[in-house]
C-alpha cells in the first residue's frame, strides 16, 4: 500500500535512506551522503504533502516524493514539454532488504499515474551519472535523458536529467 507520509514515518524514512546510502557507497556509488537526503528535506516534503511511503506488512519499506516544484538546478535543461505542467520525482528509495522485488516500479507507477490522472504533460527526474542501474531502470520505463546538472554537496560527478512525456 502507498500512502501519504506522516511526521511519525520520518524515523523509518531516515533509516531507509541511510541504508540505501550505505548500500550504494559499498558499490562505489557516492550518490547520497551525510548532506543528502536530509531530515529537513523530508520535513519540507511532508509539509507540502508531496512525500509518500510504501508499506509492506504494515512497515515502511520505501519512499518517494511526487512534486510539482521545479528545482532551480533544472533551469538550464532543454525539457521536452513546457515548464509548469510537470511532476518531479525525487528521493525514490527502497530499503536494500526489499530491493529487486518490483517495489521501486510500484512507486514509479504511482507517481506516473498521479501525473496522468491530474493532467500533467510529463514526469521529470534526475539520477546520478555513476548509478548505471538507475539509468537502465528509468530508460526501460521510457524516460529520455536530456542533459546534466550538478549538486556539489553530493558529488563532483553530474546527475542526468530525464523526462517521460505522458
Amino acid at each position: 500500500m502507498i500512502r501519504q507520509a506522516k511526521i511519525s514515518d520520518l524515523s523509518d524514512i531516515l533509516v531507509i535512506t541511510k541504508a540505501c546510502a550505505a548500500f550504494m557507497i559499498a558499490k562505489g556509488i557516492h550518490q547520497w551522503n551525510e548532506h543528502y537526503p536530509s531530515k529537513e528535506a523530508f520535513l519540507n516534503d511532508i509539509e507540502r504533502e508531496e512525500l509518500y511511503v510504501l508499506l509492506h506488512k504494515n512497515s515502511v519499506i520505501g519512499t518517494v516524493v511526487v512534486s510539482t516544484h521545479m528545482d532551480n538546478e533544472y533551469t538550464p535543461i532543454k525539457w521536452l514539454t513546457k515548464n509548469g505542467d510537470n511532476i518531479y520525482i525525487h528521493r525514490l528509495a527502497i530499503h536494500p532488504d526489499f530491493q529487486g522485488n518490483g517495489y521501486a516500479q510500484k512507486l514509479m507507477d504511482f507517481g506516473e499515474n498521479y501525473a496522468k490522472q491530474n493532467g500533467f504533460a510529463s514526469v521529470r527526474l534526475d539520477t546520478f551519472s555513476q548509478n548505471k542501474r538507475n539509468q537502465k531502470f528509468y530508460e526501460a520505463r521510457g524516460y529520455q535523458k536530456l542533459g546534466d546538472i550538478f549538486f556539489p554537496k553530493q558529488s563532483e560527478y553530474p546527475f542526468h536529467c530525464y523526462e517521460l512525456v505522458l
